[in-house]
């Protein structure tokens, strides 16, 4: 029996890992066509308010598909909440004599039994999993497949060896001005030509307010406290030591900016923006988030020079930090939310003797990182030689 593959989802936007991931579905289930399904309404996440229409959308996938690939706009035609279980059922109809074969990531396998209707879809499809294979993965995978086997379906698992960008991710890059490497041939231009993602609005010297609803926006969930605490921490302290409180607040609003980006992905940033890196860079990229925070903050939000320079130093440090320097470096090591051995005496110093904080917060970094047995960072060993030389 010939396969028909089913691939659905929100696709905003769709990328080159969904349309890789596709095309190795189709070689390693030997499909005869995979169509690619827009979601209306998806079930499982909410859009928010300036994405991209379904229709913008399925224009995307349109102009993303590739050989043996078919769009098809059933869950747009049939509006509202795109559930599964209607379209296989309309699909069954229109294909009673092919197998069918449902789609999905891991994570989506692994919560299928929580879909709606779970056991009607699988009376019309198969279900292909495409997986990455970690060890553990595998194991709850293979859990999953003996319970869908008992409920008489089939179930296909496809080793993908690809490494996708989340469509998450990637909205991030475009705001950032980057993401063409991610994206299928003639996407980028829709993407800009239409001014989606936000990519045709101006960042530059936007109201504190309205900056704090971006960065937010940019952010993940479990990050936002710490950088709004951050800020606010960062403005006491410029009014306590009488450096710039609006700079200081701005500076605490972004220097997370790019946190939200994987190491891989902070390369990439770097890349596109033309910067050579140092090899203690490129071993340790989760530090690199305060360089490319502070070209995010220059190119793409228009700070000056003083709330770009402190974002870049706000992980290491610096020899000879300024002012503002200092108070973003300890406002984001002791804001309200961070609870660690030795906060408090780190709290107390900040409105005491700010090059105090700055070299306890320096001394701790370097303990953790040699209890870690983790390479200090030559900037961090700059900046103590320096607060030490100075007598601090």
């Amino acid at each position: 029996m010939e396969r028909i593959g089913i691939y659905g989802g929100t696709f905003n936007p769709p990328h080159v890992g969904h349309i890789r991931a596709a095309r190795y579905a189709i070689d390693a289930l030997k499909l005869e066509k995979l169509l690619l399904i827009p979601s209306c309404i998806a079930p499982h996440k909410a859009l928010p308010a300036d994405a991209p229409t379904p229709t913008q959308r399925l224009e995307m996938v349109r102009l993303s598909a590739l050989e043996k690939m078919e769009v098809c706009d059933i869950e747009l035609s049939r509006g509202g909440t795109s559930y599964t279980y209607e379209t296989v059922d309309s699909l069954a109809k229109q294909y009673p004599k092919k197998e069918l074969v449902l789609l999905m990531g891991t994570d989506m396998f692994l919560s299928f039994l929580t879909w709606r209707e779970p056991e009607r879809i699988l009376k019309n499809v198969s279900v292909g999993v495409l997986y990455r294979g970690d060890k553990g993965e595998l194991e709850q995978i293979a859990e999953q497949k003996k319970n869908l086997e008992k409920l008489g379906t089939t179930v296909y698992l496809i080793e993908n060896p690809i490494n996708a960008i989340s469509s998450t991710q990637l909205r991030r890059l475009l705001i950032f001005g980057c993401g063409k490497t991610f994206l299928p041939d003639g996407v980028e231009d829709y993407i800009i030509k239409n001014g989606l993602y936000g990519t045709k609005k101006d960042y530059h010297n936007l109201p504190m307010d309205a900056l704090e609803q971006v960065v937010v926006s940019l952010l993940k969930p479990n990050r936002v406290a710490h950088v709004l605490g951050c800020r606010d921490t960062a403005i006491d302290l410029a009014k306590r030591w009488g450096a710039d409180a609006t700079d200081a607040g701005r500076a605490g609003l972004l220097h997370d900016i790019t946190k939200a980006l994987d190491g891989p992905l902070q390369l990439t940033l770097c890349d596109e923006y033309g910067i050579v890196l140092g090899d203690f860079f490129q071993k340790y990229t989760k530090t690199l988030h305060a360089l490319t925070g502070s070209l995010v903050a220059e190119r793409i939000f228009g700070e000056n020079q003083q709330v770009v320079d402190a974002i870049r130093s706000h992980t290491t440090g610096k020899a000879n930090m300024n002012t503002l320097e200092k108070i973003l470096y300890v406002a984001d090591y002791m804001e309200p939310n961070r609870d660690f051995p030795g906060v408090e005496k780190l709290r107390q110093l900040a409105y005491t003797d700010l090059d105090k904080a700055l070299k306890l917060g320096l001394e701790m970094t370097v303990a953790l990182l040699n209890k870690n047995n983790q390479e200090i960072s030559p900037a961090s060993a700059e900046a103590l030689a320096f607060l030490e030389k100075a007598g601090v």
